[in-house]
């Protein structure tokens, strides 16, 4: 399978990125009957760009399937802080969907699980036979990457990417991607809302992994951490691991997609239809 790669989209993270990029400047672009469209418009342009960039062969889109998913069984408060998706948004999330489509790429996304889950499990199947490309804004997939899959984090500003490899995520962060997660347990993420071990920042936390590489490494080693530090993690040891497992990304969902189907072969002419019944004339010129 020589010079082939899979590029799995991160849905959300793309749609909801585009829709706050127009959205915070009061604008939102609208077709003739008032219906909105600017996250799909912002969608397609990155989407769209990204496929330019780096050339996959297979292309895959992973969504969200609704709040309720296995974290929020094991943590009640699991993204609890997320506030309503923006009234604008809403009838964009299926009509996104129809877009994705017409290019030819598979939609995925299973109940009960995340978008990050359906990615993580892909990545795991798909980069036994070649190269997988992440296409995200979420820092969270960091721990995906191996040695044939990066992560590319969308930056501010269009076509603006950092492409993560191990090399790359370890000069810039000292970490390995099995460290990201440990990190994640020891410091909490408040944009899901897990808390971590109360007290401890991202300064300690990075301390104590570079020194035990591990939290069983941390926890091998109690007796000889600071006092303070010592205290705060032995009150803490059931929302460490907690936290840890609600940060590990699972790799083995039930959820499959034959290479086959994700190959991408965009059939110009379907494109250009949907495109004309959403009023983005504009955009058609630029996927041609």
């Amino acid at each position: 399978m020589n010079n082939s790669s899979v590029m799995l989209v991160d849905g959300m993270a793309l749609l909801f990125r585009a829709y706050y990029a127009t959205a915070y400047s009061g604008y939102i672009r609208r077709t003739s009957e008032g219906l909105p469209v600017n996250a799909i418009y912002g969608f397609v342009r990155y989407f769209a760009d990204a496929v330019r960039t780096f050339g996959p062969s297979h292309v895959v889109c992973c969504w969200d399937m609704g709040s309720r998913t296995f974290r929020s069984e094991q943590y009640v408060d699991y993204k609890a802080n997320r506030p309503e998706a923006p009234e604008d948004l809403v009838p964009q999330f299926s009509m996104i969907k129809e877009v994705v489509e017409c290019f030819g790429v598979p939609n995925l996304g299973i109940e009960g699980y995340e978008a990050d889950d359906c990615i993580g499990t892909l990545a795991h199947t798909y980069s036994q036979d070649m190269d997988v490309y992440i296409l995200t804004g979420d820092h969270d997939m960091l721990q995906l990457i191996t040695e044939k899959t990066k992560v590319i984090i969308m930056k501010k500003g269009h076509s603006n990417y950092r492409v993560y490899d191990l090399a790359a995520l370890y000069e810039e962060k000292q970490l390995t991607p099995r460290q990201i997660i440990d990190l994640k347990g020891l410091i909490g993420d408040p944009s899901d809302n897990y808390p971590g071990v109360k007290g401890i920042g991202e300064k300690t936390a990075l301390k104590l992994l570079t020194e035990y590489e591990s939290i069983e490494g941390i926890l091998d080693n109690l007796a000889g951490l600071p006092k303070g530090v010592r205290t705060k993690i032995e009150l803490d040891q059931e929302m460490l691991h907690l936290s840890r497992q609600l940060a590990t990304i699972k790799c083995d969902v039930p959820l499959q997609c034959s290479l086959e189907s994700s190959i991408w072969r965009p059939d110009l002419s379907r494109i250009r239809a949907k495109f004309e019944e959403l009023e983005m004339e504009t955009l058609v010129k630029q996927i041609s």
